[in-house]
């Protein structure tokens, strides 16, 4: 076993230096093209004080040199946290702040968006003087223990928080995959998923730990079928993952097309970021796995416990009665179901899915009161996870899903805290009070609404601007309900279900912005 994920690549190099390892668009590298720009990126790294520990930020968009940029911040010894061009300035400000970034790397096109207040050094990773060196492998300095990637998730506090994630947790998630579902030189993975979620974490390293080929989707095109189906049809793409509601769409998108022959060297689809519905899997298995003989696998997991921690490989002759389960626990991962007290239920029972194992996050970024809050001590002295998942182990040794305890959401896979845009929200001047809730339309779409009470010189497009200054786009609700109060329960709290009765009533009306 390789502790660190980049020795894994650099051996692969030595094996397989001319076989290509990664393709954007009309432009590709082999491995040892990617291992000698890595190198250089490195070196140049290196010489501004990166190593063990450092944090160096990337804001890319897809390309080369998003690859190449991440791998050289891992053989400079750092640890890479995503950031995204579409971030507005007061997030990227408190990031940086809060990690202690002091170092990013861009592109050309972005180089405008580093103003003095966000207080970080920027580099252009397409500028040609950062690959003048040599090339050559560098020393290694990490050791299992230090930080490999930082991802920022949504916070139920206002404010997001930073997941730290260190190297042996991610090889032993990477090792497991392979594994179970092992790939070789003649496997394509398809990288689609935003680098700032992690399941993009497994489509940026696994094929490079076994001289497979990497194809990196053009910026957006993700949620376009017909291009997922043209980047499979010409680089033979055998694995790619989906969120469930993604996939019902491309699904509904190929169904009836002559096209669907142009996946036939799809072996494998990963699904994971939202619960997976039987009907999902039942048009699956009709569509894939009849037509092409393509396998379904649902993965579960918190950006806190390394990307997954669960998988399920969905079978044929499903009926829509059937609950899809999260399945069983990957290697050295443990998961248990445990009452409010903290004791662990038995199969049957409906509690907290708690996590146990090497794939814990070492915590939070700057905020050791919240990770003491989630990351505690169990009865048998191990320390563990608290998802906030509500689950249930069943008889057969498999777990099933059953929503959550708080105000977290997934909508199409990104983790959203309601709780952190009604924290925005009240910020605006003249809102007293905002809930933020969703709206499910159809099977592929759901969308955020806020309820709110504010002035009367507080108009829907103030608030919405005011949240846009301060939360990426797939935070920031379609639709506001203004109201001169919000119904509340016999205790007090705000009365949700008599919030979500208000929707189709503004709809008729005319109410909303979208």
């Amino acid at each position: 076993m390789k502790s660190l994920v980049h020795l894994y690549f650099e051996a692969q190099v030595k094996r397989t230096p001319d076989a290509v390892a990664v393709v954007f668009g009309e432009q590709s590298l082999t491995y040892s093209e990617l291992n000698i720009k890595s190198n250089q990126l490195a070196a140049c790294l290196r010489k501004q004080g990166v190593g063990p520990e450092t944090i160096v930020g990337v804001m890319v968009e897809r390309s080369l040199e998003m690859i190449i940029g991440i791998f050289g911040i891992l053989k400079a010894g750092g640890a890479y946290l995503p950031l995204s061009p579409t971030y507005p300035k007061k997030r990227l400000q408190y990031i940086v702040a809060d990690c202690g970034m002091s170092l990013v790397l861009t592109q050309s096109q972005f180089l405008s968006m580093w103003e003095e207040s966000l207080k970080a050094e920027v580099w252009a990773l397409d500028e040609p003087s950062l690959y003048m060196g040599s090339g050559e492998n560098l020393p290694c300095l990490n050791h299992p223990s230090d930080l490999v990637y930082v991802i920022y998730t949504s916070g139920s506090t206002g404010t997001p928080k930073g997941v730290m994630i260190e190297h042996r947790a991610l090889v032993n998630r990477l090792e497991w995959m392979q594994e179970v579902y092992p790939i070789t030189g003649d496997d394509t993975l398809l990288q689609k998923t935003p680098y700032t979620f992690d399941v993009s974490v497994w489509e940026i390293f696994w094929w490079a730990m076994v001289g497979a080929k990497v194809c990196v989707l053009a910026p957006g095109m993700e949620k376009f079928p017909q291009a997922i189906i043209q980047s499979t049809l010409r680089e033979q793409v055998t694995v790619m993952h989906f969120v469930p509601s993604m996939m019902s769409a491309f699904l509904h998108y190929i169904e009836g097309k002559d096209e669907i022959q142009h996946l036939a060297s799809l072996q494998r689809v990963f699904v994971s970021g939202e619960a997976l519905l039987s009907q999902q899997v039942m048009k699956f298995n009709e569509l894939l796995r009849q037509t092409n003989g393509t396998d379904l696998t649902n993965l579960y997991g918190p950006t806190e416990a390394t990307i997954d921690v669960t998988a399920y490989d969905c079978p044929p002759g499903l009926t829509l009665e059937d609950n899809i389960p999260i399945g069983r626990p990957i290697r050295n991962m443990e998961l248990s179901v445990a009452d409010e007290e903290g004791n662990q239920l038995p199969p049957g029972q409906i509690g907290e899915l708690c996590i146990a194992g090497i794939g814990l996050a070492r915590g939070y970024v700057n905020n050791p009161i919240l990770t003491a809050e989630r990351f505690i001590e169990n009865k048998k002295g191990q320390r563990i996870y608290r998802t906030g998942d509500f689950a249930r182990l069943r008889t057969d040794g498999n777990m099933e899903y059953h929503g959550r305890m708080d105000q977290q959401v997934k909508i199409r896979g990104l983790r959203i805290e309601l709780g952190e845009i009604e924290s925005c929200a009240m910020a605006c001047e003249g809102v007293q009070h905002c809930v933020v809730m969703v709206h499910r339309e159809s099977e592929t779409v759901m969308k955020l609404v806020a309820y709110y009470v504010a002035s009367e010189d507080v108009q829907r497009t103030d608030l919405k601007n005011h949240l846009r200054l301060h939360l990426p786009d797939y935070m920031v609700p379609s639709r506001y309900i203004k109201r001169q109060r919000l119904p509340l329960t016999e205790n007090g709290k705000v009365d949700r279900k008599a919030l979500a009765s208000l929707i189709d009533t503004e709809s008729k009306t005319g109410g909303g912005v979208s």
